[in-house]
């Protein structure tokens, strides 16, 4: 059974079939509960690498192929596109604190036609279609190239004192305060101005080590604080990026305290042979040692939302293992959200432990084994249109073929759960209800879930806006006597109780 979009003359339903007795309850009393798993993908901007495909398309073809990759993420069962805004020092969107990005119109600082913001455009069509929206920034990669390829109102420009050049490329050097201010400040505009479901940071913080290369940032180590004086250089970096995680999730949770903060980081965090808490694994390269991201501790210091490591290696790797390290993540990332990433782009490609065309498969129903796992994200977006990888066949015919609601995070919530809807009924061929008093209190429009359950075991999901619902042939699972229950999603994803059973006869 597939996941498709209904579209009735109000607002889209997101809808599934699905006739299948592990999930079905008995119709007497109940329909089944909506499956909840995150299900990502990145879209990524640097270097054309997804969206857009050239740097020369006009605004009709930059919301064509924009439009092309949601409702493909979309019929797969995806409920979470994770979008790169800021690919360099630069940005996808209208701000005076950033040129419009070179990836975009082929010229940075050059505008797209007619006042167009793509950025508002994603966020508007992930919304009819139910789908998140997570903005994807790179903050301390200033650009990929040297100053002299950047606009006058680049920030490296702007600010010469922040930028440290490594490898033929430009960083903002993270122990400089002033630097994480402004980060901060891009941060908490993007959550303002975009009604976004996350900010999301990749790997990138300290740059990946380049041999016969040195990071200078010793002028702003001799200008550490006093408090500071005692630490290495190597902890005065985890320091610094760890001072940026907590100012970053204070200014997201002020702006919209509904708003979540992710971070995908290098799938190793430390080897066992470096410290008894690292994964059995033999990474050449680890998050904490050499990128200075303490992942783990900013979740359980609650700073973050939730973590994507990046476990980009097969379950036949030996230096480091998927299974070895999803196990691991599991049993590390206990306070806050785990989604597991998948590495896609390696299927079909020159690496033999991939050959296995069953592996992502063994991946994603692994991951699913684990405890504290809620789902999964795959890079990137322009592997799913390889030919002969069967991507799209196993998600949207088998794994991801029911409908799943992305999973709510309580301690974003701060309140009750939502409360039942009231006073559902039938009449003159609708189904229509009431919203419970009080129960939108972030000002966004509340989402209903229909659940439909026939005597023969047929059964269907939807996600709507609307409190009017229409049986007919395309949005019923077969005909005679149906349970009807409604339930109130609000901004967090919280599912409120079902309401009292509906009867009626289709």
């Amino acid at each position: 059974m597939k996941l498709r979009l209904l579209k009735p003359c109000a607002l889209s339903l997101l809808f599934v079939l699905a006739f299948h007795p592990a999930f079905s309850e008995s119709t007497d009393n109940r329909t089944r509960q909506l499956p909840v798993e995150f299900r990502g993908v990145w879209v990524a901007t640097v270097t054309n690498i997804d969206w857009p495909s050239k740097r020369t398309l006009s605004v009709e073809e930059l919301k064509k192929e924009a439009l092309n990759i949601i409702e493909l993420h979309h019929k797969m069962g995806m409920n979470t596109i994770i979008l790169q805004v800021r690919p360099s020092g630069d940005a996808i969107y209208p701000t005076n604190l950033a040129p419009w990005s070179v990836y975009l119109t082929g010229k940075q600082g050059n505008a797209p036609e007619g006042g167009f913001d793509p950025l508002k455009f994603w966020v508007d069509e992930c919304k009819k279609r139910n789908i998140e929206l997570h903005a994807w920034i790179n903050p301390f990669r200033a650009s990929l190239h040297s100053t002299d390829s950047l606009t006058e109102n680049h920030p490296a420009r702007l600010h010469p004192e922040w930028v440290v050049e490594y490898n033929g490329k430009l960083y903002f050097d993270p122990g400089i305060p002033e630097v994480r201010h402004h980060l901060t400040e891009v941060i908490r505009e993007l959550v303002r101005n975009y009604d976004i479901a996350a900010i999301h940071i990749d790997d990138y913080f300290y740059p990946y080590p380049a041999t016969g290369f040195v990071f200078k940032d010793s002028a702003s180590y001799e200008a550490r604080s006093e408090e500071e004086r005692h630490l290495s250089i190597h902890d005065w970096r985890r320091s610094n990026t760890d001072k940026f995680i907590m100012e970053a999730s204070a200014a997201i949770h002020a702006e919209k305290a509904y708003v979540k903060f992710g971070i995908s980081p290098f799938g190793v965090w430390r080897n066992k042979s470096e410290d008894p808490r690292g994964s059995d694994t033999r990474a050449g390269v680890t998050s904490y040692d050499h990128l200075y991201a303490d992942v783990v501790k900013w979740a359980h210091q609650g700073w973050i939302d939730y973590v994507i490591p990046q476990i980009y290696w097969s379950s036949r790797d030996k230096a480091a293992n998927f299974l070895k390290l999803a196990q691991w993540w599991n049993d590390n990332i206990t306070d806050r959200h785990l989604y597991i990433g998948h590495g896609i782009y390696k299927i079909n490609g020159t690496q033999e432990n991939w050959d296995d065309p069953n592996e992502l498969k063994q991946q994603i129903l692994f991951s699913r084994s684990l405890r504290n796992v809620k789902g999964s994200a795959f890079y990137s977006h322009n592997h799913f249109l390889r030919k002969n990888n069967n991507l799209n066949q196993l998600l949207e015919d088998s794994l991801y073929r029911d409908i799943a609601a992305v999973p709510p995070m309580e301690w974003l919530q701060n309140k009750a759960r939502p409360e039942p809807v009231n006073n559902l009924k039938y009449k003159r061929g609708l189904i229509t209800w009431e919203a419970p008093r009080g129960a939108n209190t972030t000002g966004k429009p509340l989402r209903y879930v229909v659940y439909i359950a026939n005597e023969s075991g047929g059964e269907a999901e939807y996600i709507t806006r609307s409190r009017v619902f229409k049986p007919e042939s395309k949005t019923m699972p077969g005909r005679g006597r149906f349970s009807i229950q409604v339930a109130v999603m609000d901004a967090d994803n919280s599912i409120s109780e079902k309401s009292e059973v509906l009867k009626i006869r289709y």
